[in-house]
């Protein structure tokens, strides 16, 4: 019977495909950090209503909640591979043209907002066709292991290297950065079009097969398999926490703890480096504790380390707290995505993978609101504290994960008939 865990220690291969990926992926988090950065600062020079400013953020946000299922649906359709490096290519002509226009000085707060939004629609696809792929690209027991090392590059590439580097690039003008992120594209284009993987075994499709009945077959096996019916009310609840947490980090440590600008900078590269941290130690926690057990041990760390950021009017406290926190998020990170890939049936992944992402999304601007009434109402230091309560409730709604002797469930069997995974 199969179980809602696979543990194993063994390192991917670089060579045969996943080394290509990982380079692809890694070099377009350095890329979308470089626009990301570049947009908001170009956004102020373009227009001085905030509303506007944070729209052109929002729309970074909002296609996952308005395609994000969509997205996976039609990543289990196609070819994988074919649909990553043609969707890195549309987006390098956009950004492109995108940089030749700012470069003219023809930019305009509609054009920002428009861009935004059609980057993000189109990563709906990419990355839920990236999720699927890996799977195909390492053996079963090096996934854990994969995904430690491709969140740890575009951890130190989107974190650590991306951002110093973009006052660097305006200093040659506004339009570099979408010119470097242009060419990030086109690299990464080129690098999984070079894949050799073969096409995807797929069934034929069902008589009367339409998209929204191959959504809602993902959705239904999501509901019905209980272990990730859990992952995925934990990474949802988690992810309204985050953004209760992320929305007010700034607001925390200059106004509570009064450390200013500074101050804000070390609380974030704290996180990073926890974070890098965790996904050097990934594989040798789990080895040792099991995937499931340090996913939920994880979490529990986490809440403490909220805890702590909520309570101690220390920013040397808070500095570690982030440490330890990153450094079990990214633990939780891995280990999460590991356990959707080893559960769920491969036909259906690209679609149970785009139920994960959208949950994840949509909880973001919820839990930024949350954050904000909760710092308004009760004071500054409360948001860290609302974020452990969703973390509390995360950790419960893990419990069916934690079971290992939940079958896993077929595509459309309601009876949940135990399933050995491909």
């Amino acid at each position: 019977m199969a179980t809602a865990e696979t543990v194993g220690g063994r390192a991917p291969a670089w060579r045969g495909g996943f080394g290509r990926l990982w380079s692809a992926a890694v070099l377009s988090s350095f890329g979308d950090s470089l626009r990301t950065a570049a947009l908001p600062l170009l956004a102020v020079t373009v227009t001085d209503r905030p509303l506007l400013i944070a729209t052109v953020t929002a729309c970074g946000y909002l296609p996952w909640i308005v395609f994000g299922l969509l997205g996976g649906a039609v990543a289990d359709r196609v070819d994988q591979r074919r649909a990553m490096w043609t969707v890195d290519a549309l987006r390098a002509l956009l950004v492109g043209a995108f940089a030749v226009v700012v470069a003219l000085g023809h930019a305009s707060i509609g054009l920002l907002i428009a861009l935004a939004f059609t980057l993000t629609a189109l990563q709906t696809l990419f990355d839920n066709a990236s999720t699927a792929l890996l799977p195909a690209l390492v053996d079963r027991a090096a996934l854990g292991s994969a995904n430690a090392r491709l969140m740890t590059g575009q951890r130190i590439a989107g974190g650590l290297v991306g951002g110093p580097i973009v006052p660097v690039l305006l200093a040659a003008g506004a339009a570099a950065p979408f010119a470097a992120d242009a060419a990030t594209f086109l690299v990464a284009a080129a690098l999984v079009a070079s894949l050799r993987t073969g096409a995807p075994e797929r069934g034929p499709a069902a008589a009367g097969s339409t998209l929204r009945r191959e959504i809602a077959q993902g959705l239904r096996t999501l509901w019905h398999d209980r272990a990730l019916r859990g992952l995925c009310a934990a990474t949802a609840l988690c992810n309204i926490g985050m953004g209760a947490q992320l929305a007010t980090l700034v607001v925390l440590v200059t106004g509570w703890l009064g450390a200013g600008a500074a101050g804000y900078a070390a609380a974030g590269a704290a996180f990073t480096v926890g974070g890098l941290a965790g996904g050097v130690a990934n594989d040798r926690i789990v080895r040792r504790l099991g995937r499931v057990r340090a996913v939920l041990i994880a979490g529990a760390v986490q809440t403490g380390a909220l805890i702590v950021m909520g309570t101690v009017r220390s920013l040397a406290v808070l500095l570690a707290a982030l440490v330890v926190f990153g450094f079990m998020g990214m633990v939780w990170n891995v280990n999460t995505t590991t356990l959707m890939q080893q559960r769920t049936p491969v036909e259906l992944l690209g679609r149970v993978a785009s139920a994960f992402r959208t949950l994840a999304f949509a909880g973001v601007p919820l839990g930024a609101l949350l954050g904000g009434g909760a710092a308004t109402a009760w004071g500054l230091n409360t948001p860290p504290l609302l974020t452990a309560a969703f973390f509390v409730l995360a950790l419960a709604a893990l419990i069916p994960a934690g079971k290992t002797d939940v079958p896993v469930v077929a595509p459309d069997d309601d009876d949940m008939t135990a399933r050995v995974p491909r």
